[in-house]
C-alpha cells in the first residue's frame, strides 16, 4: 500500500516534496522509577543539641550528580545532596542522601544524553530528594531543611569547566 499525503487542500501536488517523506521520531525522557538508595540522619549531640540551642546553625550543602552507564536507553543517575549543621566545631546534624531515578532516554542525539542526563533526569529528582531532607531534619527533632533550588545549568557549566582545567593541566604538564 502505498502513503498517501492528503492535507484537504486540492491534490497535495507540489506539496509532498516539500514535506519529508520519513518523520523524525519525538525525544522523550521516560522516568521509569526513583528511589532512595542511601540515607543517613546523624544527630550526635541528643538529647543535648536540642535543648536550648544556641544561635544559627551553619549548614553546608554539598550536590553532586552522578549518571551511569547508558544501557538499552536507560540509566540510572543518582543525586547526591549532603547536608551538615555545625555551631562552631560542634555537629548538630548531618544528612547524607543519595536518591536516584531510572530514566528512559528515546530518541535522545548522542551530543544531548550528557547534558539530559546531567540536567534533566537531576532537575526531575530534585524536589522529591528535597523533601526527603527536609521530612528527615524535621524527625529528628529540628526545623525543616528547606534548600533552595539548583541551577543543575550552571552546575553543569562549572564542572565542564573544572574538567577542561583539569584536561589542560594535564596536557600542560606533560609537554613540560
Amino acid at each position: 500500500m502505498a502513503d498517501q499525503n492528503t492535507n484537504g487542500q486540492g491534490n497535495g501536488e507540489g506539496q509532498a516534496a516539500a514535506q519529508p517523506q520519513a518523520q523524525a521520531q519525538p525525544q522523550n525522557l521516560g522516568v521509569l522509577a526513583q528511589y532512595v538508595k542511601d540515607l543517613s540522619f546523624e544527630n550526635p549531640g541528643a538529647p543535648a543539641s536540642l535543648r536550648g540551642r544556641t544561635g544559627n546553625p551553619n549548614i553546608a550543602i554539598t550536590i553532586n550528580v552522578q549518571p551511569g552507564p547508558v544501557n538499552n536507553d536507560e540509566c540510572e543517575v543518582e543525586l547526591r545532596l549532603d547536608a551538615k549543621a555545625t555551631v562552631g566545631e560542634d555537629v548538630v546534624f548531618a544528612i547524607e542522601l543519595v536518591y536516584a531515578g531510572l530514566f528512559r532516554l528515546t530518541n535522545i542525539p548522542a551530543e544531548a544524553v550528557q547534558p539530559v542526563l546531567r540536567i534533566e533526569c537531576p532537575r526531575l529528582l530534585f524536589p522529591f530528594a528535597r523533601q526527603i531532607l527536609a521530612d528527615a531534619s524535621r524527625n529528628g527533632g529540628f526545623p525543616p531543611l528547606l534548600i533552595d533550588p539548583i541551577d543543575f545549568v550552571g552546575l553543569y557549566r562549572q564542572r565542564l569547566m573544572e574538567a577542561q582545567a583539569a584536561a589542560q593541566r594535564a596536557s600542560g604538564g606533560e609537554t613540560a
